[in-house]
């Protein structure tokens, strides 16, 4: 028992959560007798790699700060939604960051754009990426703040390194000349680098009348769209009906 007791407290010590659980569990339910020397490591192995496998994915999840809870098993392909169930299951691979590719999700509201792009993101946290998510109001209100009070460079840098940026429900109002210069410094740092998912309501072809000004809009459009994935939800009745 004073073995036992010591390795617990070696484990505590250094942390081992997952080794210290199970090794608990199987000295006091007399287990361990059942077993190889083999066997007992490996589960040992397995049981710690479980857990931080586990809190990864919840830290990566809580700092995404996701708005809805989202998974891409749990994706409705209604005849009218028009979604190609192929290609969702072969984004959610995340080839896609590897390639620094973006994906453009439009439809009507309440049609599920934003929890797609949610799923997305959660799949990207599984795969062990660092991801954003911001609402795109929201988004240029916090850079406009952060402008005001000198953590503009810093916060701007914390986007540039994430891995995949969602911005949902873009084109929600028009632009202003600080909030297209804060878009286009965002799709600059990440252009063939990192990947950005944009959900919106409107079509992409009328995004250049919403970001304005032509040559800032082409400068943007051109790094958003070049290369991107295209899911258009077809839907006009409102999940949420």
């Amino acid at each position: 028992v004073m073995d036992s007791n010591n390795i617990l407290s070696k484990m505590s010590s250094m942390r081992l959560d997952g080794m210290y659980s199970l090794y608990k569990n199987m000295v006091g339910s007399g287990q361990c007798d059942a077993i190889t020397n083999e066997e007992f490591l490996t589960m040992l192995i397995n049981a710690e790699w479980d857990n931080r496998e586990n809190n990864r994915v919840e830290r990566a999840l809580k700092e995404a700060k996701f708005r809805y809870q989202a998974a891409i098993e749990n994706i409705r392909y209604d005849d009218d939604r028009g979604l190609d169930k192929s290609q969702i299951i072969r984004l959610s691979d995340c080839s896609y960051i590897t390639q620094a590719k973006n994906i453009l999700i439009t439809g009507f509201t309440g049609t599920g754009k934003s929890y797609l792009a949610s799923a997305f993101g959660h799949q990207a946290c599984y795969n062990g990426y660092k991801v954003m998510y911001h609402n795109a109001q929201k988004l240029f209100a916090k850079l406009k703040n952060a402008k005001a009070d000198d953590t503009y460079c810093k916060l701007i840098a914390k986007i540039a390194k994430q891995d995949l940026l969602i911005i949902d429900d873009f084109g929600l109002h028009i632009l202003d000349d600080i909030d297209r210069l804060i878009l286009l410094e965002i799709m600059e740092d990440r252009y063939g680098i990192k990947s950005t998912i944009i959900s919106s309501q409107l079509p992409v072809k009328v995004w250049y009348d919403i970001i304005g000004e032509s040559t800032i809009a082409d400068a943007i459009m051109d790094r958003l769209v070049n290369g991107a994935f295209r899911i258009e939800i077809k839907a006009k009745k409102s999940l949420r009906e």
